[in-house]
């Protein structure tokens, strides 16, 4: 068995029932299952994917995609959905640390692709629409496929399925390794999280090279038989209008969303009659963002977890939501949480230490880095980095994030990764990135700089990011100081820093 199944079985059941409803066309489960099979056909046929082998995705959200993951399922092979986000140096690590067999790619981002084809492995690439040269034509290779079934017995539950690479501390992403057994078990988790039935029509905004934007509700509304309205990528009016007209029941919003649906005069008059609930993460939420979606009579459901963690691992159900603001739940049917002081003791109820995750939704490793593995996983279980404690519930309250890390618009940014670019210019002596507070996007970077001379400019320091990062983890200011601020080892520190940035005592 193998997660495809998940589709073909409700094709069985409920064939005409709308599984996708995507720009005002609706897919049924019977067309999506069938979707599925001329894919699998081409991954085995046309591109001879083998089990294990890894399939890019470089698009936004879309049918296409969806149908993608089940049919690289079916096949064993290992769905790597890509940050359409990030600058073509990025996509270029991406691709050449992953070595897909094949890489599908939409119109819209062909010409990235085709000026880092000289720096990333020979693989078939697909692109939707006309292709180019060298490259095969979406369309015309399902035109050609036979469909079918096609089921490999060798593929179970056990097998890889979702290679997704989130930024590293050390400014090199990582790539977490999930099985077909996580997204199940994800899935599961949702299900219990949101109560969630075939009757449910689930909205997802978020993308889906996101684990939030494909497993917190779209790959569960599949499984459970609901019906998913797919946004390609996030947009103010159009989610208003889909909550209106699709009946929407169940829906996921970043807090940065949030912040964009209620600055636009349609919050204070919207009643959102069909809506149950609205589930949020990614960052840490502000109970005054939590108090304005209870005042229109909805629950915020907050959901903890990371991308090794598919992400659902403690949450908050609609019952607990009004009385515990401000904690993010309890932990998930499916997997174990402890609090753990630094030798890895277990603390008592209101101590705060590392939150640990295990269960069968974790990840099994990171893509060709055992160091990072053997740091991370220890004796099944997954070190989140995150402090946290619990009361006499059982309910988690975050306190703080991995320590460096800036969470911008939900977009996970970390400073060595800036820092690196910074160590290039000779204008500069030491360059540190932090983040700030900012109404929109949560946090933004900034940077606090020594130069060697009043030579170099803000904006030549701005300037530096072009093209080798993507343009939101570009700094927004940047501050010359004489020199940092260091301990009794001589290593920045960063807290002093932030408190510098947050004081304006730079400005």
């Amino acid at each position: 068995m193998d997660i495809s199944d998940w589709i073909d079985r409700r094709a069985v059941f409920s064939p005409d029932k709308a599984a996708i409803r995507f720009k005002g066309e609706s897919v049924s489960y019977k067309a999506l299952s069938e979707k599925v099979g001329h894919l699998t056909s081409v991954l085995r046929g046309a591109l001879g994917i083998q089990k294990g082998a890894r399939v890019a995705y470089l698009g936004y959200n879309s049918p296409e995609l969806v149908a993608l993951v089940f049919a690289c399922a079916r096949v064993g092979a290992i769905f790597l959905p890509m940050n359409w986000r990030l600058a073509g140096p990025e996509h270029a690590y991406v691709l050449s640390d992953s070595e897909p067999a094949a890489i599908f790619v939409e119109e819209e981002f062909a010409d990235t692709l085709d000026g880092i084809s000289q720096d990333i492995p020979e693989s078939h690439i697909v692109k939707f629409g006309i292709a180019r040269d060298g490259w095969h034509s979406y369309e015309t290779l399902m035109n050609l496929s036979s469909g079918g079934r096609q089921r490999d017995p060798r593929v179970s539950y056990d097998d890889p399925a979702l290679l997704v690479y989130t930024s590293g501390t050390t400014g090199r992403p990582k790539g977490a390794v999930l099985t077909q057994n996580a997204l199940f078990y994800a899935a599961v988790n949702s299900a219990h999280m949101h109560d969630m039935t075939s009757q449910d029509i689930v909205l997802t905004t978020l993308p889906m090279f996101h684990v939030g934007g494909m497993n917190i509700q779209t790959l569960p509304a599949l499984h459970a038989g609901a019906t998913v309205v797919l946004q390609d990528k996030f947009d103010v009016n159009g989610t208003y209008a889909d909550i209106e007209t699709e009946k929407v029941t169940l829906t996921t919003l970043v807090p940065a969303q949030l912040g964009g649906m209620m600055a636009d005069p349609r919050w204070k008059k919207s009643k959102f009659k069909s809506l149950r609930s609205i589930s949020t993460g990614s960052t840490l939420v502000p109970e005054a963002l939590t108090e304005a979606v209870h005042a229109k009579g909805l629950p915020l459901l907050q959901v903890y977890g990371s991308t090794e963690t598919s992400p659902i691992a403690v949450f908050l159900v609609a019952d607990d939501a009004d009385n515990r603001i401000g904690s993010t739940g309890k932990c998930a049917v499916h997997c174990d949480m402890r609090i753990v002081d630094n030798e890895g003791n277990d603390l008592p109820v209101g101590e705060s230490g590392e939150i640990l995750i295990k269960g069968p939704n974790v990840l099994i490793a990171y893509w060709n880095n055992p160091e990072a593995t053997a740091e991370a996983l220890k004796d099944g279980w997954f070190h989140t980095g995150d402090i946290g404690h619990q009361d006499e519930e059982g309910f988690l309250f975050v306190d703080d994030r991995k320590k460096d890390m800036i969470i911008s618009g939900g977009e996970n940014i970390y400073p060595a990764a800036l820092e690196n670019i910074l160590a290039e210019s000779g204008d500069l002596i030491e360059a540190s990135v932090v983040g700030r507070d900012d109404e929109k996007w949560g946090e933004v970077p900034v940077v606090v700089a020594v130069r060697k001379s009043e030579k170099i400019t803000e904006s030549e320091v701005k300037a530096l990011f072009k093209g080798k990062i993507a343009k939101f983890q570009h700094p927004k200011d940047v501050f010359f100081v004489e020199q940092l601020p260091r301990n009794a080892m001589g290593k920045i520190v960063k807290d002093e820093i932030r408190t510098m940035v947050r004081d304006g005592s730079l400005n």
